[in-house]
């Protein structure tokens, strides 16, 4: 690991000098293509001097510690010495976990699916609790939300809803919650008190650029319809919504939430793309292949991610056995708690992997 953080910090080094260049400073695509290089290195580089000041201390605190000292140096000495050793463990946990492989993805925006489950009326009804919550935490993120294709109940809830988020990082924190997330509550028809459970799967998918999948616009039927659903005097008067279908593959992608029908198709051809790049990448890599059926599951109540009980007032998210009692902020966006242990424990795994 050593090796391999002085070879990162040589680097740096060198686009250090490089960026101070006349040639380099006089190209603008040259220089900020260097710059980003820099600075996705800095931090480790950062790490890795404080690094080795922590063992400068500690080695010099040893040194001391075999002369002659009264017993209250003595006392400081030690101390310094074991503050140091503390400081590297520290250090050299978070410099192992820099060096992990990046997930390409992780700085792209996201593209969400989430669909009403088992449970009937009450399955929409929570499909749209949770778009509400992904909407409010994207809020609190200063993300942005669109929305690409809706199919609604009338009533409050949702059967299926396509939308984005845009923003540094969104896939990065939200990657995690693919899978179905369970509901019990008592729904506000139910006369006798009763606890019902229904479910929503939900997909999450990165979006990709053009360049990162092979689209054959000869593989593609492109059909425009009049939208349906809330929309005042546009609906049905003009055929602004787009249907997308992927013949090899089978895969449709529908957008009908803008007026304009060229904004619908070039949200529905992001949607194809990233759904092609999901699949492609699935079956090239054999160690995490899974289909996107396998990734949200059937929808069936025994199958689940995390449950949101209502009248516990809880929240468990299964894979990692965290459960919090703060639903209600929870349902309002406050996702911070769950993501960043579902972050903490996918990298305490790959750590593991590492050291073995």
């Amino acid at each position: 690991m050593f090796n391999k953080l002085k070879a990162v910090e040589n680097k740096y080094e060198e686009l250090t000098q490089r960026l101070t260049q006349p040639e380099v400073l006089s190209d603008a695509e040259a220089y900020k293509k260097i710059a980003t290089e820099h600075a996705e290195i800095a931090e480790i580089v950062e790490k890795y001097r404080e690094y080795k000041n922590a063992l400068q201390a500690r080695n010099e605190a040893r040194e001391l510690l075999g002369t002659n000292l009264d017993e209250d140096f003595k006392a400081l000495v030690k101390e310094e010495f074991e503050e140091a050793g503390m400081r590297m463990e520290q250090l050299e946990i978070s410099l192992k976990k820099l060096l992990m492989p990046k997930d390409p993805n992780d700085n792209k925006n996201v593209i969400f699916e989430i669909r009403a489950g088992a449970g009937g009326e009450e399955a929409a009804l929570f499909a749209a609790v949770l778009f509400r919550m992904y909407s409010m935490y994207a809020e609190r993120h200063r993300w942005s939300v669109e929305i690409v294709d809706i199919s609604d109940t009338g009533i409050g809830g949702i059967k299926e809803i396509v939308f984005t988020i845009n923003g540094r990082g969104a896939y990065s924190r939200l990657k995690f919650e693919s899978g179905v997330h369970r509901v019990q509550r008592v729904p506000a028809t139910e006369t006798g008190g009763r606890i019902h459970t229904s479910t929503a799967t939900v997909a999450v998918l990165p979006e990709v650029d053009e360049v990162e999948v092979e689209l054959n616009m000869n593989d593609v039927e492109v059909d425009t319809f009049r939208s349906s659903g809330a929309g005042g005097q546009h609906i049905n008067k003009t055929e602004s919504a787009i249907r997308l279908t992927h013949k090899p593959t089978g895969i449709v992608v529908t957008c009908q939430d803008e007026k304009s029908q060229l904004k619908n198709k070039e949200q529905a051809f992001k949607v194809l793309r990233s759904k092609l790049y999901e699949k492609y990448k699935n079956e090239q890599d054999s160690e995490v292949a899974q289909t996107r059926k396998s990734q949200v599951g059937t929808g069936d109540r025994s199958e689940r991610i995390r449950t949101y009980n209502y009248t516990q007032n809880r929240v468990t998210d299964h894979r990692i056995d965290l459960t919090l009692y703060k639903l209600e902020m929870i349902l309002n966006g406050d996702l911070e708690e769950v993501i960043d242990a579902l972050i903490t424990s996918d990298e305490s795994a790959k750590l593991s992997v590492t050291e073995e």
